[in-house]
């Protein structure tokens, strides 16, 4: 077993072993069963470069069959973009802002845990789409599960980079997602509110910081 994975899970054994909770992905229940629900809003703001026209997309219910974890680097195929659930690796990300792109195998393990993940995908410097959803970041509601661990995370948000991405700021929750060609923080910080904390683990003990102790898959 690599020694990320290793980590990874003796790390949340001892975290669920301290909170007298069973499993960590292995045994809790999966997620959303459908049927799923879209809704479709056209904010006022002008498109992001490449689109031609303002669409926010919000998808909720969506179903998650499996999820298993797998060895660390392992690729896994998702149904939805960005993923909403399903087999990952057994290590996640630190909760915290990301310029270097966090695997989508292991940020869906964050979504596991309840947490919010907010991407972009820029082909060049897109300064105002980072600083939107660094604002949404910054403005989220404090956790209390996280603020109990005293030097933790303030709560359970990744931001990362995301070059797969259909639509050039998206966000993910367990059985969510949100994709906009525009810039509306309203919408995404709403987003943000109602998916929070709905993973099958509630948990926020803080995962891999893959800037401080970069991944050593190869490619990254």
């Amino acid at each position: 077993m690599p020694y990320e994975l290793f980590r990874g899970a003796l790390a949340c054994a001892l975290v669920f072993v301290s909170l007298g909770i069973v499993g960590c992905g292995e045994d809790a229940p999966v997620g959303p069963t459908g049927p799923q629900q879209t809704e479709v809003l056209r904010p006022d703001a002008a498109p992001l470069p490449g689109e031609t026209e303002c669409r926010v997309v919000k998808t909720t219910n969506i179903p998650v069959a499996s999820a298993a974890h797998v060895e660390l680097c392992t690729d896994v195929s998702y149904e939805t973009n960005p993923p909403s659930g399903g087999d990952h690796w057994g290590q996640w990300a630190a909760f915290k802002k990301y310029t270097t792109p966090v695997p989508r195998e292991m940020y869906v393990h964050d979504l596991e845990h309840g947490a919010v993940v907010l991407s972009y995908r820029c082909d060049d410097a897109c300064p105002e789409v980072v600083a939107a959803l660094e604002k949404v970041f910054d403005e989220a509601t404090a956790d209390p599960l996280c603020l109990s661990g005293g030097a933790g995370p303030k709560a359970r948000l990744v931001l990362t980079p995301d070059k797969d991405l259909d639509t050039p700021i998206a966000a993910a929750a367990w059985g969510a997602t949100y994709t906009a060609t525009c810039i509306d923080t309203p919408s995404l910080a709403a987003f943000v509110a109602e998916a929070y904390g709905k993973g099958p683990e509630s948990l926020c003990y803080d995962g891999v910081d893959i800037e401080a102790a970069p991944l050593t898959c190869s490619g990254n």
